[in-house]
Protein backbone atom coordinates (compact mmCIF):
# COMPACT_ATOMS: atom_id res chain seq x y z
CA UNK A 1 0.00 0.00 0.00
CA UNK A 2 1.18 3.39 -0.68
CA UNK A 3 0.52 6.26 2.40
CA UNK A 4 0.46 9.93 1.67
CA UNK A 5 3.76 11.33 1.74
CA UNK A 6 5.03 13.75 4.60
CA UNK A 7 8.00 15.77 5.26
CA UNK A 8 9.51 13.36 8.28
CA UNK A 9 9.18 10.37 5.78
CA UNK A 10 10.54 12.11 2.79
CA UNK A 11 13.94 12.90 4.56
CA UNK A 12 13.72 8.95 5.87
CA UNK A 13 13.75 7.65 2.55
CA UNK A 14 16.32 10.42 0.76
CA UNK A 15 18.73 9.62 3.99
CA UNK A 16 19.44 5.97 2.55
CA UNK A 17 20.84 7.06 -0.94
CA UNK A 18 22.75 9.67 0.17
CA UNK A 19 24.82 7.27 2.73
CA UNK A 20 25.00 4.68 -0.18
CA UNK A 21 26.00 7.32 -2.60
CA UNK A 22 29.24 8.19 -0.33
CA UNK A 23 29.81 4.52 -0.03
CA UNK A 24 30.51 4.67 -3.59
CA UNK A 25 32.71 7.34 -3.08
CA UNK A 26 34.73 5.74 0.02
CA UNK A 27 34.80 2.46 -1.88
CA UNK A 28 36.54 4.35 -4.92
CA UNK A 29 38.55 6.90 -2.42
CA UNK A 30 40.39 3.32 -0.33
CA UNK A 31 40.86 1.34 -3.56
CA UNK A 32 44.58 1.39 -3.50
CA UNK A 33 44.61 0.97 0.29
CA UNK A 34 42.63 -2.38 0.96
CA UNK A 35 41.28 -4.74 -2.07
CA UNK A 36 37.76 -5.10 -2.78
CA UNK A 37 36.85 -8.52 -0.90
CA UNK A 38 38.86 -7.50 2.35
CA UNK A 39 37.08 -4.11 2.39
CA UNK A 40 33.88 -5.62 2.37
CA UNK A 41 34.98 -8.43 5.16
CA UNK A 42 35.90 -5.86 7.57
CA UNK A 43 32.93 -3.56 6.56
CA UNK A 44 30.12 -6.43 7.83
CA UNK A 45 32.87 -7.62 10.46
CA UNK A 46 32.52 -3.96 11.87
CA UNK A 47 28.53 -3.89 11.15
CA UNK A 48 28.27 -7.11 12.98
CA UNK A 49 29.69 -5.93 15.92
CA UNK A 50 27.45 -2.53 16.14
CA UNK A 51 24.41 -4.89 15.68
CA UNK A 52 25.01 -7.62 18.49
CA UNK A 53 23.02 -5.32 21.57
CA UNK A 54 20.90 -4.02 19.19
CA UNK A 55 19.73 -7.19 17.75
CA UNK A 56 19.33 -9.49 20.74
CA UNK A 57 16.14 -11.00 19.17
CA UNK A 58 18.21 -12.90 17.59
CA UNK A 59 19.24 -15.10 20.10
CA UNK A 60 16.01 -15.86 21.69
CA UNK A 61 14.70 -19.44 21.17
CA UNK A 62 12.28 -20.23 18.39
CA UNK A 63 13.81 -17.01 16.32
CA UNK A 64 14.43 -19.41 13.62
CA UNK A 65 17.97 -18.33 13.03
CA UNK A 66 19.81 -21.84 13.14
CA UNK A 67 16.58 -23.85 11.83
CA UNK A 68 15.99 -21.61 9.08
CA UNK A 69 19.62 -21.31 8.49
CA UNK A 70 19.65 -22.24 4.51
CA UNK A 71 17.53 -19.26 3.93
CA UNK A 72 19.78 -17.17 6.32
CA UNK A 73 22.64 -17.92 4.56
CA UNK A 74 21.47 -17.50 1.07
CA UNK A 75 20.20 -13.82 2.03
CA UNK A 76 23.59 -12.80 3.58
CA UNK A 77 25.71 -14.28 0.18
CA UNK A 78 23.23 -12.96 -1.98
CA UNK A 79 23.05 -8.97 -0.04
CA UNK A 80 26.31 -8.81 1.61
CA UNK A 81 28.73 -10.97 0.63
CA UNK A 82 28.33 -10.97 -3.08
CA UNK A 83 26.37 -7.89 -3.86
CA UNK A 84 28.87 -5.39 -1.74
CA UNK A 85 31.98 -7.04 -2.92
CA UNK A 86 31.06 -6.85 -6.28
CA UNK A 87 30.48 -3.48 -5.74
CA UNK A 88 33.78 -2.69 -4.31
CA UNK A 89 35.41 -4.65 -6.77
CA UNK A 90 34.08 -2.86 -9.65
CA UNK A 91 34.97 0.72 -8.05
CA UNK A 92 38.10 -0.63 -9.22
CA UNK A 93 38.27 -0.12 -12.64
CA UNK A 94 34.44 2.24 -12.79
CA UNK A 95 33.52 5.27 -11.81
CA UNK A 96 31.65 5.85 -8.61
CA UNK A 97 28.61 7.46 -11.21
CA UNK A 98 28.76 4.53 -13.54
CA UNK A 99 28.75 2.18 -10.57
CA UNK A 100 25.42 3.55 -9.13
CA UNK A 101 23.67 4.45 -12.76
CA UNK A 102 24.64 0.92 -13.81
CA UNK A 103 22.84 -0.20 -10.47
CA UNK A 104 20.00 2.14 -11.22
CA UNK A 105 19.10 -0.87 -13.73
CA UNK A 106 17.74 -2.50 -11.53
CA UNK A 107 14.46 -3.05 -12.23
CA UNK A 108 14.80 -4.52 -15.17
CA UNK A 109 17.16 -7.47 -13.31
CA UNK A 110 14.18 -7.80 -11.07
CA UNK A 111 11.71 -7.99 -13.94
CA UNK A 112 13.23 -10.76 -15.33
CA UNK A 113 14.11 -12.39 -11.65
CA UNK A 114 10.09 -12.20 -10.61
CA UNK A 115 9.16 -13.83 -13.63
CA UNK A 116 11.49 -16.38 -14.23
CA UNK A 117 11.87 -17.77 -11.03
CA UNK A 118 9.30 -16.65 -9.08
CA UNK A 119 6.03 -16.26 -11.70
CA UNK A 120 5.47 -13.12 -10.99
CA UNK A 121 3.11 -11.67 -13.62
CA UNK A 122 4.39 -8.94 -16.27
CA UNK A 123 2.40 -6.07 -17.05
CA UNK A 124 3.07 -4.12 -20.66
CA UNK A 125 4.01 -0.77 -18.26
CA UNK A 126 6.34 -2.83 -16.65
CA UNK A 127 8.26 -4.07 -19.52
CA UNK A 128 8.32 -0.15 -21.01
CA UNK A 129 9.78 0.86 -17.94
CA UNK A 130 12.20 -1.66 -17.96
CA UNK A 131 13.17 -0.57 -21.81
CA UNK A 132 13.53 3.01 -20.51
CA UNK A 133 15.74 1.98 -17.95
CA UNK A 134 18.18 -0.43 -20.25
CA UNK A 135 18.34 2.62 -22.76
CA UNK A 136 19.64 4.47 -19.71
CA UNK A 137 21.88 1.47 -18.66
CA UNK A 138 23.49 1.46 -22.50
CA UNK A 139 24.32 5.38 -22.32
CA UNK A 140 26.03 4.82 -19.44
CA UNK A 141 28.18 1.87 -20.88
CA UNK A 142 28.79 3.64 -23.93
CA UNK A 143 29.63 6.49 -22.28
CA UNK A 144 27.12 8.64 -24.39
CA UNK A 145 28.40 8.04 -27.71
CA UNK A 146 25.67 5.79 -28.84
CA UNK A 147 27.41 4.77 -32.31
CA UNK A 148 29.98 2.92 -30.03
CA UNK A 149 27.00 0.13 -29.33
CA UNK A 150 28.08 -1.98 -32.21
CA UNK A 151 31.93 -2.26 -30.66
CA UNK A 152 30.69 -1.57 -27.21
CA UNK A 153 33.72 -3.02 -25.03
CA UNK A 154 32.60 -3.16 -21.24
CA UNK A 155 35.15 -2.26 -18.70
CA UNK A 156 35.30 -5.00 -15.62
CA UNK A 157 33.74 -2.34 -13.38
CA UNK A 158 30.35 -2.25 -15.94
CA UNK A 159 30.34 -5.72 -15.97
CA UNK A 160 30.99 -6.53 -12.11
CA UNK A 161 28.10 -3.98 -11.04
CA UNK A 162 26.10 -5.68 -13.76
CA UNK A 163 26.48 -9.07 -11.91
CA UNK A 164 26.04 -7.19 -8.73
CA UNK A 165 22.20 -6.11 -9.57
CA UNK A 166 21.61 -9.33 -10.40
CA UNK A 167 22.47 -10.40 -6.57
CA UNK A 168 20.56 -7.92 -5.53
CA UNK A 169 17.24 -9.15 -7.30
CA UNK A 170 17.21 -12.50 -6.40
CA UNK A 171 17.90 -11.03 -2.42
CA UNK A 172 15.07 -9.08 -2.78
CA UNK A 173 12.67 -11.39 -4.07
CA UNK A 174 13.75 -13.69 -0.71
CA UNK A 175 13.34 -10.79 1.09
CA UNK A 176 9.66 -10.81 -0.05
CA UNK A 177 9.02 -14.40 0.44
CA UNK A 178 7.33 -14.61 4.20
CA UNK A 179 9.14 -17.41 5.59
CA UNK A 180 10.43 -16.18 9.32
CA UNK A 181 9.23 -16.03 12.31
CA UNK A 182 6.87 -13.26 12.75
CA UNK A 183 9.13 -11.27 16.12
CA UNK A 184 12.57 -11.67 14.50
CA UNK A 185 10.73 -10.33 11.02
CA UNK A 186 9.29 -7.34 12.92
CA UNK A 187 12.76 -6.62 14.54
CA UNK A 188 14.99 -4.78 12.25
CA UNK A 189 18.38 -5.19 14.16
CA UNK A 190 17.85 -9.09 14.97
CA UNK A 191 16.16 -9.45 11.19
CA UNK A 192 19.48 -7.83 9.92
CA UNK A 193 21.69 -9.73 12.10
CA UNK A 194 20.38 -13.01 11.10
CA UNK A 195 21.82 -11.52 7.66
CA UNK A 196 25.33 -10.46 8.16
CA UNK A 197 26.33 -12.73 10.76
CA UNK A 198 25.45 -15.56 7.42
CA UNK A 199 27.16 -13.06 5.52
CA UNK A 200 30.32 -12.11 7.62
CA UNK A 201 31.45 -15.79 6.70
CA UNK A 202 30.43 -15.60 3.09
CA UNK A 203 32.57 -12.38 3.07
CA UNK A 204 35.96 -14.16 5.24
CA UNK A 205 35.44 -17.11 2.65
CA UNK A 206 35.84 -14.46 -0.11
CA UNK A 207 38.62 -12.41 1.15
CA UNK A 208 40.63 -15.76 1.67
CA UNK A 209 40.19 -16.58 -1.77
CA UNK A 210 41.76 -13.01 -2.39
CA UNK A 211 44.10 -13.28 -0.09
CA UNK A 212 45.33 -16.92 -1.66
CA UNK A 213 45.30 -15.27 -5.09
CA UNK A 214 47.47 -12.57 -4.59
CA UNK A 215 49.57 -10.66 -2.40
CA UNK A 216 47.33 -8.48 0.06
CA UNK A 217 48.64 -5.72 1.44
CA UNK A 218 46.32 -2.93 4.05
CA UNK A 219 47.65 0.33 4.21
CA UNK A 220 46.25 1.06 7.55
CA UNK A 221 45.83 4.61 8.48
CA UNK A 222 43.63 7.07 10.43
CA UNK A 223 41.96 8.13 6.85
CA UNK A 224 41.08 3.90 6.55
CA UNK A 225 40.07 3.59 9.46
CA UNK A 226 37.22 6.45 9.30
CA UNK A 227 36.17 5.43 5.79
CA UNK A 228 35.71 1.44 7.73
CA UNK A 229 33.55 2.99 10.56
CA UNK A 230 31.51 5.21 7.45
CA UNK A 231 30.77 2.18 5.42
CA UNK A 232 29.88 -0.09 7.97
CA UNK A 233 27.76 2.38 10.54
CA UNK A 234 26.42 4.53 7.87
CA UNK A 235 25.52 2.79 4.59
CA UNK A 236 25.32 -0.60 6.03
CA UNK A 237 23.12 -0.04 9.53
CA UNK A 238 21.89 3.61 9.59
CA UNK A 239 20.38 3.33 5.67
CA UNK A 240 18.66 -0.02 6.49
CA UNK A 241 17.00 1.43 9.60
CA UNK A 242 15.80 4.69 7.98
CA UNK A 243 14.79 2.77 4.90
CA UNK A 244 12.98 -0.02 6.59
CA UNK A 245 11.33 3.07 8.41
CA UNK A 246 10.49 5.02 5.28
CA UNK A 247 8.81 2.19 3.85
CA UNK A 248 6.48 1.27 6.35
CA UNK A 249 5.35 4.91 6.56
CA UNK A 250 5.05 5.51 2.62
CA UNK A 251 5.30 1.89 1.20
CA UNK A 252 7.30 0.36 -1.02
CA UNK A 253 6.27 1.85 -4.82
CA UNK A 254 6.64 5.44 -3.39
CA UNK A 255 9.49 4.73 -1.73
CA UNK A 256 10.84 2.97 -4.95
CA UNK A 257 11.14 6.63 -6.48
CA UNK A 258 13.62 7.48 -3.84
CA UNK A 259 16.93 4.91 -4.98
CA UNK A 260 16.90 6.86 -7.90
CA UNK A 261 18.66 9.31 -6.00
CA UNK A 262 21.41 7.41 -5.75
CA UNK A 263 23.37 8.62 -8.90
CA UNK A 264 22.63 12.30 -8.29
CA UNK A 265 23.85 12.07 -4.85
CA UNK A 266 26.72 10.14 -6.23
CA UNK A 267 27.65 12.63 -9.52
CA UNK A 268 27.54 15.29 -6.66
CA UNK A 269 29.94 13.81 -4.10
CA UNK A 270 32.02 12.66 -7.07
CA UNK A 271 32.84 16.38 -8.40
CA UNK A 272 33.15 17.91 -4.60
CA UNK A 273 35.56 14.58 -3.31
CA UNK A 274 36.85 13.38 -6.94
CA UNK A 275 37.11 15.73 -9.12
CA UNK A 276 35.35 13.21 -11.48
CA UNK A 277 32.53 15.69 -13.01
CA UNK A 278 29.45 14.49 -14.18
CA UNK A 279 29.06 14.10 -18.35
CA UNK A 280 26.33 15.02 -20.33
CA UNK A 281 25.16 11.35 -20.89
CA UNK A 282 25.13 10.96 -17.32
CA UNK A 283 22.42 13.69 -16.95
CA UNK A 284 20.30 11.93 -20.03
CA UNK A 285 20.82 8.62 -18.26
CA UNK A 286 19.67 9.12 -15.06
CA UNK A 287 16.23 10.80 -16.93
CA UNK A 288 15.82 7.84 -18.58
CA UNK A 289 16.21 5.27 -15.59
CA UNK A 290 14.04 7.47 -13.48
CA UNK A 291 11.42 7.62 -16.75
CA UNK A 292 11.20 3.67 -16.69
CA UNK A 293 10.67 3.41 -12.92
CA UNK A 294 7.82 6.44 -13.05
CA UNK A 295 6.34 4.60 -15.86
CA UNK A 296 6.36 0.58 -14.31
CA UNK A 297 5.55 1.86 -11.37
CA UNK A 298 2.55 4.29 -12.21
Amino acid sequence: MNRKLTLPTALLLTVPPLLWAGNAIVGRMVRDAVPPMTLNLLRWSIALVVLLPLGRAMFAPGSGVLSNWRRYSMLGLLGIGLYNSLQYLALQSSTPINVTLVASGMPVWMLLVGKLFYKAPVKPKQVAGALLSIAGVLVVLCRGDIGQLAALRLVPGDLYMILATIAWSFYSWMLMQQRDVPGLRADWAAFLLAQVGYGVLWSAALSAAEWAVKDVVIAWSWPLAAALLYVAIGPAILAMRCWGAGLQKAGPTLGSFFINLTPLFTALLSSAFLGEAPHLYHALAFGLIVGGIAVSAR
